[in-house]
This record gives C-alpha cells, sequence and structure tokens, in this order.
C-alpha cells in the first residue's frame, strides 16, 4: 500500500505541473521550458510572503498563489508577446533564457541554501495513516488539489467563455483572431493560468520536503510526462504522469535510487520511438525528416 500510496503522491505532483506545459502548448504551440523556473520562483514567493503574514498561513498562500499569476500574466505581455508571430524556436529559446534568468535571481535574492516555508508559516507536516501506509499531509493536499485543478480545467475549458476562445485560439489562430478573439488576451491568460498551476505544484513541495533551488529538476521530470501524454492533451498529462511516477518509484523500490531521475527520460525516448505526439496527443505533420 506505501508502494501505491507513493505513486500517487509523485504522479499528482507531476500532473499538476504537466498540465502548465499543455496548456501554453495548446492554446499557442509553444514549449515553455521555464516552466520549472517559474514554479521555483513561486516557492520562494511564499517564503517572502511567509514572512509577511507569519501569523496568517493562509493569507501568506494565497497571496504568493496570487503574486504566481501575476508574473505568469506579465512574462507573456513583457517578453513573450514580443516571440507572436515569429518563429517557434525563437519563443522556446526566449523560455530558455528565461528559464536561466530566474535561476540566477533567485540564487541572488534567496540564496542557494535549503529553506523551509513550512517553519515560517508554522505549518506542521503531520503523516497520515491510511490502509496500512502514511501519507504526508502536504502529500495529500498534493492529490487533493491535482483532482481539484483538473476537474476546474476540465470544467473551464469546455463551459465557459474564455475557455471556449482558449480552444479557438489553440485550433486555428487566424480564424479566432478574424472572429474577434484577443489572440493576446488568451496567451496572457494560458501563461497566467500555467503559471498558477506550477506555483501551487511548487508551494506544496516547499512545505512537503523544503525548498532550494533543485526544485528546477523535478519540474524538469513533469516536463517528460507531458509529452509522453501528449502535449495538447490534460487527460494525456494524467496518464502520462501516472506513467511516468509509477516507473520511478519502482526503480527506486526494486533497483537503484540513484538512477530515478534518469527513469523518466528513458520512458520520454521509448515513447519518441513508437508514438511521438504521445498516447493523446494530436499528429501533426512533419515540416521535414
Amino acid at each position: 500500500m506505501q508502494l501505491a500510496i507513493n505513486i500517487a503522491v509523485l504522479a499528482a505532483i507531476y500532473a499538476l505541473i504537466a498540465c502548465g506545459y499543455v496548456l501554453i502548448y495548446r492554446v499557442s504551440r509553444v514549449l515553455n521550458l521555464a516552466h520549472g523556473e517559474l514554479m521555483m520562483l513561486s516557492a520562494y514567493l511564499l517564503l517572502t510572503t511567509a514572512s509577511l503574514f507569519s501569523k496568517n498561513p493562509l493569507i501568506a498562500i494565497a497571496a504568493a498563489i496570487f503574486l504566481s499569476l501575476c508574473v505568469g500574466v506579465l512574462v507573456y505581455l513583457f517578453l513573450m508577446r514580443r516571440m507572436t508571430g515569429e518563429m517557434v524556436l525563437a519563443a522556446v529559446l526566449t523560455t530558455v533564457a528565461l528559464g536561466v534568468l530566474l535561476r540566477g535571481l533567485v540564487v541572488l535574492v534567496w540564496s542557494a541554501q535549503q529553506q523551509n516555508p513550512a517553519q515560517a508559516l508554522g505549518w506542521v507536516n503531520y503523516s497520515i495513516p491510511v490502509f496500512g501506509g502514511r501519507i504526508s499531509a502536504a502529500g495529500a493536499a498534493l492529490i487533493i488539489t491535482t483532482a481539484l485543478v483538473y476537474a476546474g480545467l476540465f470544467l473551464f475549458l469546455r463551459f465557459s467563455r474564455y475557455g471556449i476562445r482558449m480552444r479557438a485560439a489553440g485550433q486555428n489562430p487566424l480564424l479566432a483572431a478574424q472572429r474577434g478573439i484577443s489572440l493576446h488576451a488568451i496567451y496572457a491568460l494560458a501563461w497566467g493560468l500555467s503559471t498558477l498551476t506550477g506555483a501551487l505544484a511548487g508551494i506544496l513541495i516547499s512545505l512537503d520536503s523544503g525548498l532550494d533551488s533543485t526544485m528546477v529538476l523535478i519540474g524538469l521530470k513533469a516536463f517528460p510526462a507531458a509529452l509522453v501524454g501528449g502535449l495538447d492533451s490534460l487527460v494525456g498529462a494524467l496518464i502520462g504522469s501516472l506513467i511516468i511516477a509509477a516507473a520511478e518509484v519502482l526503480m527506486i523500490y526494486y533497483v537503484d535510487a540513484l538512477l530515478s531521475d534518469v527513469v523518466p527520460f528513458l520512458v520520454l525516448i521509448l515513447m519518441l520511438v513508437v508514438r511521438p505526439w504521445g498516447l493523446f496527443g494530436t499528429r501533426e505533420e512533419l515540416d521535414r525528416v
């Protein structure tokens, strides 16, 4: 049972991060390779808000989430908006540069030392017994949050006005613009929501296991989960995260924990050989061979 619990928690982490990759790619066909750094920045923002609202942990967490949403929108407005209409490669390389800058900024402002936002907030990460196994309070919160986020995204994209506009912009941006949809507003919303979901993951991870600059690696390992499931499919992100998490935890339990960081990329390579567009992704025409 403990094995299943560990897989569920890790799958929830990867799924919560992977949906951020999917949101941006689905709407604008851009790979945001700075997603892990934006997630890490959100966790450090919690560290700052925790010092400001030390007696009100819920306010501190809400403030960090709101600031993260604003960061995502601002990244699009002041940086990625200039990439609209340019080569996709230029936009991807811009996110790589953004990630490097954010890593340097985090070290410069908060240092590279291990930090503990839970201590600043007075959070006690209780261990909860579950069917013969145990799960931390933050781990349980991760699973619940992931379920709520995916349910909310499915409802938002299917029934809300802006969700339908996001789907339209992703399917045919030129036609969407001709029908009066503001593409820049939709892209800014996608970046904001993507950063918001990453922020939820980063905040809960930091409350569970502390915070340092190596959190970027978790964001990087969630990228194969999104690719395995299909970069334009939220269902695929869920399934891909479960596959990656199961493979990684089984490797830790039965082979060698030192190889755990390799497993997501090994699964990714196997998937790219067999089905390059992922399990639930949309097959696209190749520009060249």
